[in-house]
């Protein structure tokens, strides 16, 4: 057990904003008239719908199968009556649809039939099947889903509660760990027998001194470490809040629990402890809303209820010119607010011209290294911006542009304005795209080349199948070869594969003409019958004149015609 902390390199300290939101306990939203359930609620994975339009669903009841092994399922977080299974838009940027379950509540607010489940009574398997069937993923903002996260059940040696919330103006973890303590670290300790981890160490920044307060008194008599971290974005990042506990820095490509750390939000924790000690699944998470309207504050909202109706409990003020979901660091500005809220939903900041004032004009870049200074993970961003700019991405990548986790600090103190996160997730998004054509271009290759090998192949089976019919009939000849015929003139042919066909095909023509017998040959007249015979002495003369040499059949060419009866 380590009994200090630890520095991670750059890092800023923004206006925290936490006061705005922070005051008031949480408050239950009211169920909107429509619910938009997404199937997929991030993008790793998504459900199947089980359900059909017109059915009706109980609060908890299942209507998406997790698909794929970073699946989980999605539930009915009120009842009512499926009203449509259509695709909608997405809490995205890019403004995409994806499935969506609508369903319109009837008011009732029914659960279903939902009772603990004991996990120490049951196998590990069927204690992450459980976690995977209640739709628990990491609700710190990246939805991983937890089943997965767990492991092997082995080689963890500490288990990290994060509950730094280190962006600003968020507050919802903040008032969770003040109010549900207790909850939050049952569900943690049962994380920690899951995974198999020997300590349990919660972190949270030292600006929140309430909840550190809240979370030490429900520690008491526990093993568990409840230890407050130096305010500094992006002390909340899993890396670098390993990195400020442990004093161990996880490399990019390399996760925690290669090095024996886990990293779990509290938010996830009392998701786990309501799946397993009331069993209930998640369909419903604390949202923050702040900036600038009337009533900001922390609500516990149903999973697909619309922005909409939850900016009207906000009551956004005149001067909102736009909407942003997540933290102001790495939130984005919503497109529209007909979106429902996912499980990664934690905060919605109404802006004005006042609290967020528009960038400045981009300025050159005078390679002042503040931007280098910043960065938790020690890249040289200057560098990054110029080949990025560039499209230089070979370069870029030399300069571990992936390294780069997006937190905006670099963008935040560029003196020039230049807003370089928005050049590294360019350059990332066209690495990706070059590598998914360079993918389709060998996937496409390796397909014509197997068509030509598959018919060379085919070419070489089908000479293989001639050859060896053709060996079949030389040996059929040679046995079936009569004593009259020379050994001479059987020569040639037995050594010519293609004249050994050919005499093959006319024995066998001829031994087919030999078996046909005529037909309606009964009951011919006298002279009908002369006919037939004088046609069959012709045909005898022509075939005893094709079987003689070249000049005996000149000869009896030349031989004056018998008189024909």
């Amino acid at each position: 057990m380590i009994g200090r902390l630890f520095k991670f390199h750059g890092g800023i300290k923004p206006d925290a904003h936490k006061n705005e939101s922070s005051g008031g306990a949480i408050r239950k939203a009211p169920l909107p008239a429509r619910l938009v359930v997404p199937l997929r609620q991030s993008a790793r994975a998504g459900a199947a719908c089980i359900v059909a339009v017109g059915q009706r669903v109980l609060k908890g009841e299942r209507i998406g199968e997790p698909e794929g092994f970073l699946g989980t399922g999605v539930h009915a977080p009120t009842s009512g009556t499926v009203a449509a299974i259509a695709s909608c838009p997405m809490a995205h940027p890019s403004g995409l649809e994806t499935p969506c379950v609508v369903i319109e509540p009837d008011g009732e607010d029914r659960w279903i039939e939902h009772a603990p489940f004991d996990y120490r009574a049951a196998s590990r398997d069927e204690a992450l099947a459980w976690l995977r069937d209640c739709g628990i993923v990491g609700l710190g903002g990246a939805t991983f889903p937890s089943h997965v996260k767990l492991g092997r059940g082995s080689g963890i040696e500490t288990l990290i509660l994060n509950g730094a919330e280190c962006e600003p103006w968020i507050t919802c973890d903040d008032r969770l760990m003040r109010e549900r303590a207790v909850d939050i670290l049952a569900g943690a300790n049962i994380l920690r027998e899951l995974i198999g981890a020997r300590e349990l160490v919660v972190g949270v920044e030292d600006n929140k001194p309430e909840a550190v307060a809240a979370m030490q008194a429900a520690a008491v008599g526990t093993p568990t470490r409840v230890v407050a971290v130096p305010a500094l974005y992006p002390a909340g990042g899993e890396k670098q809040l390993i990195r400020v506990l442990t004093g161990v820095e996880i490399p990019y490509g390399k996760l925690g629990g290669d090095y024996g750390v886990r990293c779990f939000n509290v938010g996830t924790a009392h998701a786990v402890y309501r799946a397993f000690i009331h069993g209930e699944p998640l369909i419903s998470r604390i949202v923050t809303l702040t900036g600038n309207c009337e009533t900001p504050g922390n609500w516990e909202v149903a999973i697909g209820t619309p922005v909409a109706d939850l900016l009207a409990l906000a009551r956004p003020k005149a001067d909102t010119d736009r909407i942003l979901m997540g933290g102001p660091m790495m939130g984005f500005a919503m497109p529209r607010l007909d979106v429902p809220v996912v499980k990664g939903t934690n905060c919605i900041i109404s802006a004005s011209p006042r609290l967020f004032p528009p960038a400045p004009p981009e300025q050159p870049c005078i390679r002042c290294t503040e931007c280098a200074k910043a960065c938790p993970v020690e890249l040289q961003p200057f560098e990054l911006y110029w080949h990025s700019r560039s499209k230089n991405f070979g370069k870029a990548q030399e300069y571990h542009l992936f390294d780069c986790i997006e937190c905006g600090c670099c963008t935040y103190v560029c003196p020039a304005h230049i807003p370089l996160v928005d050049y590294f997730r360019f350059s990332k998004s066209e690495i990706w795209a070059r590598e998914r054509e360079k993918t389709a271009a060998d996937q496409a290759r390796e397909r014509f080349e197997f068509r030509n090998f598959r018919q060379e192949r085919e070419k070489a089976e089908k000479a293989a199948k001639l050859a060896a019919k053709a060996a079949e009939t030389r040996a059929k000849l040679a046995e079936a070869g009569t004593a009259e015929a020379p050994a001479a003139a059987d020569a040639p042919a037995a050594e010519d594969p293609k004249k050994a066909l050919i005499a093959a095909a006319l024995a066998r023509a001829k031994a087919q003409k030999a078996e046909i017998q005529p037909q309606n040959t009964d009951n011919l007249s006298p002279q009908t019958q002369a006919e037939i015979a004088d046609i069959e002495a012709r045909r005898k003369v022509l075939e005893a004149v094709a079987a003689t040499p070249a000049p005996q059949a000149a000869e009896a060419a030349a031989a004056p015609d018998e008189p024909r009866s």
